[in-house]
C-alpha cells in the first residue's frame, strides 16, 4: 500500500511521479487494490481494461500534466475505442467505439493511466445511480444506505472513497454537481460549449449538457478543464475565448465581488434546514472575505423551464434508445430499458415537433431571463440540493412514470431545484463541499456565474478552498 495515496491530489500525485518518487504501474496496482477493496460495498466501478491501461503505461505515458494519475471514466459518453461501454442501459450493454471521442483524445494527452468506467443511471436520467445493468445500486461512501447521486454517482463514490483522485463525469441537469454533494467533491459545470462533444453529437439535450469532472481540489479540475478546454472541429457553436486558462485564475485572488444569496429553492419554497444552514455559512464565510453577499432570487420561470427541460430530455431519451433498436434491427423487449425511460417513449411520442421546438425556445427564453438577471450581480449563492443525500431506492426508475419523476411532488424537481437551471441557460456554476450534517453526510453549496466567467468563478472557488479547506474530510470507507 502506498501511504501518502490519500494525501495527493491528482496534481501531487503527478508531481510524485515527475520526480520518480512513485511509478504509474505502483499508482495503478494501487488503485485496483483499492477497488478490490471497496468497491463491492460500493458498486461504482465497472467494465474494467486493466491490460489496456497496463499496456499504456508500458508504451509510454504522453508527458501531460497528470502523467500516471489513475483514472476513470463516467460509462455514458467520453467514447473510447478501448473502453467499452453499457452507457447505464441492458439495451446498450457492452458497446463497442470504432474511434476515440474528442473529449477522450484531450484526457489522455493529460498522462492519466485509464482503466476502468464509473456507473451512471440509465441514460442518465436521474439525482441517483441505481441502473439495473450493474446488478445493483450504486452507494454512497459516507453512508451506504444513501446515494452519491447521479448521473456522474459512480465517479463520485470513487473519487470520494479514495480509489482515484479525480474522474471523469458530466452534467446535463446536475449530474456532475448532484454526486458533487452527496460525496463531498468538488464539481463544476462549465459554460455551454466549453468542451468538445465530437465526434458522436453536435451537442447534448440542446445544448444543456456538457462534460465535466469530480475531483477533491479545485486545481485538479482547473489543470484538467484546460486540457479539454476548446471545441472540436465541426463544432455548432463555441464558448466565449478563456483569458489565461483556469488553472491561471485560480494563482491569483478574485476580485471583489457582488453575489446574491438565495436560501430558498429558485421558486421560493423552503429547503431543508440544513441546506439552509449550509448557504448562509458560506454566506458568511464569502463575507468575510471580503464580498458584498445581500438576498435576491431571479425572477426567472424556473418551473416552466423545468417542464421544457423534462420534454427534451424525454425525446433525447426515446432517440438512443430508437438509435439503438435500430442498429439491433428489432422491437422493444420488456428487459430492454427501465421503467423510467419507457415512459419516456411513450411521452415522447405524445409530442410534436413544434411542442420540441417550442421547449428549445422556452430554454433560450430562461437563458436570457437569468442573463437579466446577472446584469446586477457576479455570482448566485444557492444550496446544490434542496436535501441531504437521498436513501437508496428513493429515486430508482422503477415502476415509474417519466413526468412524474421529474415533477411530481417530492420527486426530481423538489430534489433538485437548482443545477438543471445553469444547465438551461449555459451558465458554469459549481458545487462546494462546504458543510456537513451533524450524521456526517456532505451537503454542497453552488455558485454560479455570467456566461463565460468560468475563470472568475473557479478563481472564487479556489479562495473559498483556501479559507475553508475540505481536503483532510474523508468517509468511513476510505479509513
Amino acid at each position: 500500500m502506498i501511504a501518502e495515496y490519500d494525501g495527493w491530489d491528482a496534481v501531487a500525485m503527478a508531481a510524485e511521479v515527475a520526480k520518480g518518487a512513485v511509478a504509474p504501474a505502483e499508482l495503478l496496482d494501487e488503485a485496483l487494490a483499492r477497488v478490490e477493496a471497496r468497491n463491492p460495498a460500493l458498486n461504482a466501478v465497472v467494465l474494467m481494461q486493466v491490460d489496456k491501461a497496463r499496456a499504456a503505461i508500458a508504451t509510454g505515458l504522453p508527458e501531460g500534466p497528470l502523467r500516471g494519475v489513475p483514472f476513470l471514466l463516467k460509462d455514458l459518453g467520453c467514447e473510447a475505442v478501448d473502453f467499452p461501454s453499457h452507457n447505464g442501459s441492458r439495451l446498450l450493454a457492452n458497446t463497442v467505439y470504432p474511434r476515440d471521442s474528442a473529449i477522450f483524445e484531450r484526457i489522455r494527452v493529460t498522462g492519466v493511466v485509464t482503466f476502468g468506467r464509473t456507473t451512471s443511471p440509465e441514460g442518465g436520467v436521474g439525482p441517483v445511480t441505481e441502473a439495473a445493468v450493474y446488478g445493483g445500486p450504486t452507494r454512497n461512501p459516507w453512508d451506504l444506505s444513501r446515494t452519491p447521486g447521479g448521473s456522474s454517482g459512480g465517479a463520485g463514490a470513487a473519487v470520494a472513497t479514495g480509489i482515484v483522485p479525480a474522474a471523469h463525469g458530466s452534467d446535463g441537469g446536475g449530474s456532475v454537481r448532484i454526486p458533487a454533494s452527496c460525496s463531498g467533491l468538488f464539481g463544476m459545470k462549465p459554460t455551454r460549449a466549453r468542451l468538445p462533444d465530437g465526434p458522436y453529437v453536435g451537442e447534448g439535450w440542446a445544448g444543456m449538457a456538457i462534460d465535466g469532472f469530480l475531483t477533491r481540489s479545485v486545481r485538479d479540475s482547473a489543470v484538467l478543464l484546460d486540457a479539454c478546454a476548446g471545441a472540436d472541429p465541426g463544432a455548432p457553436y463555441w464558448a466565449p475565448p478563456l483569458g489565461a486558462g483556469y488553472r491561471a485564475a485560480i494563482a491569483r485572488p478574485p476580485r471583489r465581488m457582488r453575489i446574491a444569496l438565495c436560501d430558498t429553492t429558485l421558486t421560493g419554497d423552503p429547503i431543508h434546514p440544513d441546506c439552509r444552514a449550509a448557504v448562509l455559512a458560506a454566506a458568511r464565510l464569502l463575507e468575510s472575505l471580503g464580498h458584498h453577499v445581500e438576498p435576491a432570487r431571479p425572477a426567472a420561470d424556473t418551473r416552466g423551464m423545468m417542464e421544457a427541460w423534462t420534454r427534451i430530455v424525454g425525446c433525447g431519451t426515446a432517440l438512443s434508445i430508437r438509435k439503438a433498436l435500430a442498429a439491433k434491427g428489432r422491437e422493444l423487449r420488456a428487459d430492454d430499458v427501465e421503467d423510467v425511460g419507457r415512459s419516456a417513449v411513450a411521452y415522447a411520442a405524445t409530442l410534436s415537433g413544434a411542442d420540441y421546438l417550442d421547449a428549445v425556445g422556452r430554454i433560450h427564453a430562461y437563458g436570457r431571463e437569468m442573463a437579466g438577471f446577472f446584469e446586477g450581480w457576479d455570482m448566485l449563492l444557492t444550496a446544490t440540493l434542496a436535501e441531504p443525500p437521498a436513501k437508496i431506492g428513493r429515486f430508482d426508475h422503477k415502476g415509474r412514470d417519466y413526468v412524474d419523476y421529474r415533477m411530481g411532488p417530492g420527486m426530481v424537481f423538489d430534489y433538485s431545484p437548482f443545477c438543471a437551471a445553469f444547465n438551461a441557460s449555459g451558465q458554469p456554476a459549481v458545487s462546494l463541499p462546504l458543510h456537513m450534517t451533524a450524521e456526517g453526510l456532505p451537503v454542497g453549496v453552488h455558485l454560479a456565474a455570467r456566461f463565460g466567467a468560468d475563470e472568475e468563478l473557479i478563481a472564487l472557488s479556489a479562495e473559498v478552498e483556501a479559507a475553508a479547506p475540505w481536503a483532510g474530510r474523508r468517509p468511513p470507507l476510505a479509513a
